[in-house]
């Protein structure tokens, strides 16, 4: 047997260091090749260090929460092969260190949930957990360390539902510690950002969206086939790009710090996803050049990625407009935060069926809101209002969306 040291690899061109978000493994555990041990962020991405051995852990450098360097050690294994390398990266990229001395006998793997640290779980069953509504604090790991499979999961949706006796049920005194980290921490941080930086001015506007609606429903009857299912997304994309064609000041990031507005000429349009990690903002890239369908199919992309934690650096820098949207759960109105340092957020709220005035009588129509934020220091009022009116008008006759104006 032999210590093995893993160091932090070069997860991505120009980057120094990472944040470790999450250990997958505890001291003294027994892993083999390829499997996960940690997950560290870089960016916004999220990226999980498969073991470069198989052996057993026997020492943790660092902690969640952790700035760990690239090249730092990360970890020790004890192995049999002795000739392993003792670096995860090649000799011309990182200095080879000392090998350490042993440590001492390895402690007992840890308890399922230790006060204070999160449960274990892949990003998979992070996200299922996430979709059926389950908290993984109530679910108990079978894994090595406590780790949650997805036969846990399994497990625990086949158990009864427990429905206490009225008056019955003891209080609720627990007390829970979410360290913020990752992805959360950096959400948070650009919120703070936004919030401090940016003066919102938000505007919400009524939509019609019942031609719309028919409109959808005949195109996805008719290529249901040979085609991506379109939803309400790709129109609403469609209708910005529209409208940014007259009001090209809102397609725009201000660095505030350097005093330049920089317009740009392709419509990037960031879209937030809601994830088991936190919310991200993938970016459909030159909207401006894609019908539909594809408009459709790279928005399906973009989300799976987003959602399986596979999603690349490239996909989340560099937007120009942000559309927000919590689908049925969007409620009447929202007020969204712009995306640091775009000038424009569009919020879209679920639709409704109301009763709606036709100069005759009323009569039911597909209604939606759409609550949209603005940088006040960039973008006046008259100049949100009227880029909201020309999305309503596309969204209204979203015939228009598809007529180019005579030369």
């Amino acid at each position: 047997m032999a210590p093995h040291s893993f160091r932090m690899p070069d997860v991505g061109e120009g980057v120094a260091e990472a944040e470790l978000v999450e250990w997958f493994v505890v001291v003294g555990q027994l892993v083999e090749l390829d499997e996960p041990i940690a997950e560290v962020l870089t960016d916004k991405a999220s990226i999980e260090l498969p073991s470069p051995v198989s052996g057993r852990v026997l020492r943790l450098m660092y902690a969640a929460g952790d700035k760990v360097l690239v090249g730092a050690e990360l970890l020790q294994f004890e192995v049999e092969d002795t000739t392993s390398p003792a670096v995860a990266v090649t000799p011309e990229q990182l200095p080879v260190a000392p090998t350490p001395a042993p440590a001492p006998p390895p402690a007992a793997p840890a308890p399922a949930h230790e006060p204070g640290r999160g449960p274990l779980a892949s990003p998979s069953v992070r996200r299922r957990a996430l979709e059926a509504g389950i908290d993984l604090q109530r679910v108990r790991g079978s894994g090595p360390a406590g780790r949650i499979e997805h036969s846990d999961l399994d497990a625990y949706l086949r158990q009864p539902p427990r429905t206490p006796a009225a008056g019955l049920r003891p209080p609720d005194t627990r007390v829970d510690e979410v360290p913020v980290l990752g992805i959360r921490r950096v959400i948070a941080e650009r919120m703070s950002l936004a919030k401090s930086h940016i003066p919102h001015i938000t505007y919400v506007e009524e939509v019609d969206v019942t031609e719309l609606e028919r409109l959808r429903a005949v195109l996805n009857d008719s290529h249901a086939a040979s085609h991506s299912r379109l939803t309400l997304l790709p129109f609403i994309v469609r209708a910005i790009v529209g409208a940014i064609s007259e009001h090209p000041e809102v397609n725009a990031r201000f660095e505030d710090d350097a005093g330049v507005v920089r317009r740009y000429g392709g419509v990037h349009v960031g879209i937030a996803t809601q994830t088991p990690r936190g919310l991200l903002v993938p970016v459909l890239r030159h909207a401006e050049t894609a019908d539909l369908w594809t408009l459709a199919t790279e928005i399906k992309r973009l989300a799976t990625a987003a959602l399986d934690g596979d999603i690349g650096r490239d996909d989340l820098s560099d937007s120009t407009i942000t559309v927000t949207s919590l689908g049925a759960l969007g409620g009447l109105v929202t007020t969204p935060v712009i995306n640091y340092p775009e000038v424009a957020v569009v919020g879209v709220n679920k639709m409704q069926v109301r009763p709606v005035w036709d100069g005759n009588a009323f009569v039911p129509r597909t209604m939606m809101n759409l609550s949209s934020a603005f940088d006040h220091r960039i973008i006046d009022g008259w100049v949100a209002a009227r880029f909201v009116q020309r999305v309503k008008v596309f969204l209204e006759l979203p015939a228009t969306m598809f007529i180019e104006p005579p030369a």
